[in-house]
């Protein structure tokens, strides 16, 4: 072993938390010259771990599914600190979680959701900036409503006129221009928009096949829901994706 790696990685001292010893011991091969630190803290992992993220730049927790149907499901540590922490969460699932999706296609890819009638900039540059770092392809899922349905009475439904052509068509040009600032600024990144009908977490969770990371957005505090929350489909895409999820809290100005 390298030397100056060793020296990072110094023996645990006597009586150190097994947990950060082992944790010690699992990373030792694989920190790659990185500074680790390594920090016991006391108290509730739910509240803790969002508090670290008020002066992180990023928060990184595992999933604790364990095959069959346990595999869907999140710790509420995973999920608290996705709704509560200030920064950045990448929740990463164990591994051979497997959804059906198309063929990826070559080379790295990083997806990113775009709701048109909301557009989270938060999102899209850390999807933006993954993708750059990553030398990765962007994404950008941007679902819109299909079938449109018009009710006249309850139980009735009305036919609306509306042409998806057309509603397909608006949504990429709104998407168009929402991405158009943060490709003058990663204009090294390839980016594939995909205006797609129906859910979007219906989307997302199959185009997390093979992804390097799905990038989603943090629900926006509204004025009748001033709490801190985690939308439906950031809620799904992070119970059901195979790639490791970035959720990410929406700018202090949007909140």
């Amino acid at each position: 072993m390298d030397p100056a790696r060793r020296a990072r990685h110094p023996a645990p001292p006597p009586g150190e938390d097994p947990v950060l010893a082992d944790a010690r011991a699992r990373l030792e091969e694989t920190a790659d010259g990185t500074d680790v630190e390594y920090v016991g803290l006391d108290g509730a992992p739910g509240a803790l771990l969002p508090e670290l993220g008020a002066e992180a730049e990023l928060l990184v927790l595992g999933s604790r599914g364990r095959g069959g149907f346990r595999s869907l499901l999140l710790g509420s540590n995973g999920m608290t600190a996705a709704r509560d922490a200030e920064c950045p969460v990448v929740i990463v699932p164990r591994p051979g979680r497997e959804v059906d999706g198309p063929p990826p296609g070559p080379g790295p890819r990083v997806v990113v959701g775009l709701n048109v009638d909301s557009p989270d900039d938060a999102a899209l540059a850390l999807a933006f900036t993954e993708a750059a770092l990553r030398d990765a392809r962007l994404q950008v899922v941007a679902a819109y409503p299909w079938p449109v349905q018009t009710w006249a009475a309850p139980g009735e439904l009305l036919p609306n006129g509306i042409d998806q052509g057309a509603l397909e068509h608006e949504t990429r040009t709104l998407a168009d221009g929402f991405l158009a600032a943060h490709r003058q600024r990663h204009p090294e990144v390839h980016v594939e928009p995909y205006p797609a009908p129906g859910d979007a977490a219906g989307h997302l969770v199959p185009a997390s096949r093979d992804a390097e990371l799905v990038v989603v957005g943090r629900h926006r505090r509204r004025l009748l829901a001033p709490a801190r929350m985690l939308g439906s489909v950031t809620h799904a895409v992070l119970l059901h994706a195979a790639s490791p999820v970035a959720v990410v809290p929406p700018m202090p100005a949007e909140e």
